[in-house]
């Protein structure tokens, strides 16, 4: 997005658009005293709040829903500019500004706005101006109605410390909305000093039920249509802690079985394309060109980590499918764009984002097959596409590789010795749920010979990690803040 030099240039461009620099905070605690705006911040205009999504080094996505059909377009600049344009007396704002965008049923009012050509580890702040449509497609009256900040990660040349979380599973077995808040987990996540949090699926629980009470109404069915999973979406969203949180730390989102139904593989399942379409129009998910259904992406976070978010939903066999090599989680182009980015990655730190766990034969189980990587007594799971993985780090040597998993509702770590030299060849982190009953303690299966580090059940909770050129530390905290585990590895 080019900047625009002048107000003048601003006044051609918006001419219907009026612009109110007392500004709306994301959050009611944050609202400038006496603000005009306070009573329809984010009641009115943006029921659901503001989410910041895949921010890179040099773009966001900014999602957003409005109260019915509107007119929105993002300013935005740097921290550092716009402290130079509050000092002005006159003419030049360094502020540039999206194209107008308007929300519509075929959305359910949502929109993902793209905010592109910003400079590697900056401060932004950005402003969501809206106002019901005019004759001409622009605003009759517009409002600030929100403000958020985010700062871009660092280019791939930087070896800069990264804080990041992660963990999934979120309104599940009943354990849904309560009060207000609705899941205070994530006020102790926002404490935190994150760069950004990784969202490991199950971000509804769309086949579940959540009776009322003790939860808030509104969520006690479950979801089959487009509607059903759209209605679940808001639901969730309307949990105060939850919008807090989307509102100050960036997300990059994954889904698993609950945006559909409990353990779907993706070809098979008519709820699928349903389930999907309301999970893009729910989160800020960026979309490749050539390809608007694809979810796995990589996203460089300096020098030394690349994330590697694996879709191991949409393209999947049968669970109950004999294991071999017609079997597939990933599908061939996804499991080939991974082999590719392992071996050609750069980073010191790579990082595999699986929503299900590498070892922990779970979900169905005997004939019905297991929903995870590995299989189990009786059944089989999708250990030969696993092995395909395995035999590529350590055939091409690919050091300092960690997976990243949830889904099973428990606390697990493993580390990893696949060809029995004694020495780990990569580990696995699993944590969550953020709310939902807690797992059945499952030991890992034995075929990639695991060292288990934990193996705990029986509270919320999620994985904190910081990654410098030379470590990887990852820790454990529960609802409350309290660490339950630690550990350090250092770069080979």
């Amino acid at each position: 997005m080019a900047m625009i030099g002048s107000l003048n240039t601003l006044a051609i461009l918006l001419a219907s658009l009026i612009f109110l620099p007392s500004c709306v905070s994301a959050s009611r605690e944050g609202l400038p005293p006496g603000s005009p705006f306070a009573a329809t911040a984010a009641t009115s205009l943006l029921p659901q709040g503001i989410v910041m999504g895949d921010v890179t080094s040099q773009s966001a996505l900014i999602w957003l829903r409005t109260d019915g059909s509107m007119v929105v377009q993002l300013e935005y600049a740097s921290v550092a500019a716009w402290d130079t344009v509050s000092k002005m007396a006159t003419a030049v704002a360094p502020v540039a500004r999206t194209p107008l965008f308007t929300t519509g049923p075929e959305t359910d009012f949502t929109l993902a706005i793209p905010i592109e050509g910003l400079m590697p580890a900056t401060r932004y702040r950005f402003y969501v101006v809206a106002g019901m449509k005019g004759r001409e497609g622009t605003p009759t009256e517009a409002h600030t109605a929100l403000q958020g900040e985010f700062t871009t990660l660092p280019d791939v040349k930087s070896h800069a410390p990264v804080t990041f979380a992660w963990s999934g599973d979120l309104g599940g077995q009943g354990r849904c909305r309560r009060g207000a808040a609705g899941y205070p987990i994530f006020d102790v996540l926002r404490a935190q000093p994150l760069d950004f949090f990784l969202f490991l699926g199950d971000t509804i629980y769309g086949d579940d039920l959540c009776p009322s009470p003790p939860n808030e109404p509104g969520a006690d069915f479950r979801a089959t249509n487009l509607a059903e999973y759209r209605a679940r979406h808001r639901h969730q969203r309307g949990a105060e802690a939850l919008r807090r949180f989307l509102a100050n730390v960036p997300v990059s989102v994954i889904w698993d079985d609950h945006e559909v139904r409990n353990d779907f593989a993706g070809p098979f399942d008519s709820q699928m394309e349903a389930g999907r379409q309301a999970l893009r129009e729910y989160w800020p998910i960026s979309m490749a060109p050539d390809d608007s259904h694809r979810l796995y992406r990589t996203v460089p976070v300096g020098a030394d980590l690349e994330l590697f978010i694996l879709d191991t939903r949409q393209y999947r066999s049968r669970n109950a499918d004999q294991d071999g090599p017609a079997k597939t989680m990933l599908g061939a182009p996804q499991l080939q764009w991974l082999l590719k980015g392992l071996t050609e990655s750069t980073a010191t730190w790579k990082v595999i984002v699986s929503s299900v766990p590498l070892s922990i034969p779970k979900g169905g189980g005997g004939a019905s097959g297991y929903d995870g990587w590995a299989g189990g007594p009786g059944g089989p799971g999708f250990e030969r596409e696993r092995h395909v993985i395995v035999d590529t780090i350590l055939g091409r040597q690919v050091k300092n590789v960690v997976f990243l998993a949830g889904d099973v509702h428990y606390v697990q770590a493993n580390a990893y010795d696949p060809n029995g030299d004694g020495i780990p060849d990569f580990h696995e982190f699993v944590a969550g749920p953020l709310s939902a009953a807690p797992g059945r303690q499952t030991p890992p299966n034995r075929e990639l010979r695991p060292t288990t580090l934990i193996n705990e059940t029986g509270y919320m909770n999620f994985g904190l990690i910081r990654v410098t050129q030379s470590s990887f530390d990852v820790t454990i905290l529960d609802e409350a803040g309290t660490t339950r585990f630690f550990h350090h590895l250092a770069a080979k």
